[in-house]
């Protein structure tokens, strides 16, 4: 069974690194950018599983971007990334059909679980 695969959106080098690891631990191909231009390049050209979207990023912001994604594939998982549990972003979230939030720990596992959960789910409605 081929791996799934997510992409991980992330300005902070150490946080998109560590999510990568994590993740490739628990059987993910993941590739890792580090900007929004970046990721609608790669969603250009691929077509991940899931997407690990940082809210707060230099130039083209998170919320833009699962805007991007929600035009062209509405169903495709898209976790918000945030160091910062806020109400009015997370009701922005909500709005533009995020899956989940994720909030940025050095403890991922559990994140990781509502992830697979998630995207696993998400296969099944396609078969």
């Amino acid at each position: 069974m081929a791996k799934k695969k997510i992409l991980v959106v992330d300005d902070e080098v150490d946080f998109k690194e560590l999510a990568k690891a994590r993740l490739e631990a628990n059987g993910y191909e993941v590739a890792a950018v580090s900007s929004g231009k970046e990721a609608l390049e790669y969603l250009r050209i691929n077509k991940p599983d899931g997407v690990l979207l940082d809210i707060m990023m230099p130039g083209i912001d998170g919320l833009t971007i699962l805007k991007e994604i929600r035009a062209k594939n509405p169903n495709l998982p898209v976790f918000l990334i945030t160091a910062f549990s806020n109400t009015e972003r997370r009701e922005l979230a909500r709005k533009f059909n995020a899956s989940e939030f994720i909030l940025k720990t050095d403890d991922l596992q559990s994140e990781i679980d509502k992830i697979s959960a998630v995207i696993d789910m998400s296969a099944k409605q396609k078969k």
